[in-house]
């Protein structure tokens, strides 16, 4: 059986109404193979994009679109291991998408 995600785009629809991401430092927590992060990225300041599984990250940085390069930086990691210098630490926005 195949799964189409959201082909009809509400989550992106419904993502995009309840966050405003201009200029917004974003983590996304559960960021899997980006499906989600390409969405939304362009908007932002920055987004930090951790998965626990480094294959999917692998897959998210192959795909990631050129001009998003400066702005998504993908991490295989997960939530309890995830550490930056407190100054660095401070996120406008977090999303959770699949990820509980």
């Amino acid at each position: 059986m195949s799964l189409i995600e959201d082909p009809q785009g509400n989550e992106t629809i419904a993502l995009l109404e309840l966050v405003d991401f201009a200029g917004k430092r974003v983590l996304e927590i559960g960021c899997g193979d980006g499906r989600l992060t390409y969405r939304y990225a362009e908007k932002t300041a920055q987004v930090i994009a951790i998965d626990p599984d480094s294959s999917e990250i692998e897959l998210a940085k192959q795909e990631l679109p050129e001009n998003l390069e400066h702005k998504v930086k993908f991490l295989a990691t997960d939530i309890e291991d995830y550490e930056l210098p407190p100054e660095k630490a401070k996120f406008d926005v977090a999303i959770f998408a699949w990820s509980l």
